[in-house]
């Protein structure tokens, strides 16, 4: 695991969700707890943006190579997973914040996941994701049979 451009101190993560607007370039202004967090935690700006199922996944540079290192050692041990890789991995792209702490996504990254006008940035601790907010509301959005389930969960593993 390589680690030398992180922060020793006590860890930030991204965190929360918030709502944003793509302006007409396809620029999404970054929550600016979430530009704090690659400031001071990972000491590098530069994001690695994935297209996933309904969303965009966005890693900070260091934890996006750690996921590359896991995926391909997951890769030798199941052959199945290639086909995966091989769309997560061509897919993704290197993204740089500019000073205003914003980021261009491709228009093909948009088109694949619907991504118009209104997105919802939410936190995943080690990295964020990028959805449409209606497509977000529709797919994550927990049902009270949800929560009763997740509860259990958590008390299982002495968490509630």
């Amino acid at each position: 695991m390589a680690d030398e451009g992180l922060n020793k101190g006590p860890a930030l993560n991204f965190r929360g969700r918030s709502d944003h607007g793509l302006d007409g370039k396809g620029r999404l202004s970054l929550p600016a707890r979430f530009q704090e967090v690659l400031r001071v935690q990972y000491r590098d700006e530069r994001l690695m943006v994935s297209p996933w199922q309904n969303c965009l996944k966005v890693y900070p540079l260091a934890s996006w190579e750690e996921f590359e290192a896991t995926l391909q050692a997951t890769c030798r041990q199941q052959p199945a997973t290639i086909k995966m890789a091989r769309f997560i991995l061509g897919g993704v792209v290197e993204c740089l914040p500019d000073r205003q702490g914003r980021i261009v996504l491709p228009l093909k990254m948009r088109t694949d996941c619907n991504l118009d006008r209104e997105v919802l940035v939410s936190g995943m601790l080690s990295y964020f994701e990028i959805w449409d907010k209606a497509a977000w509301e529709a797919d994550n959005h927990p049902a009270p049979e949800d929560f009763r389930n997740f509860e259990l969960n958590l008390l299982e593993h002495g968490l509630f």
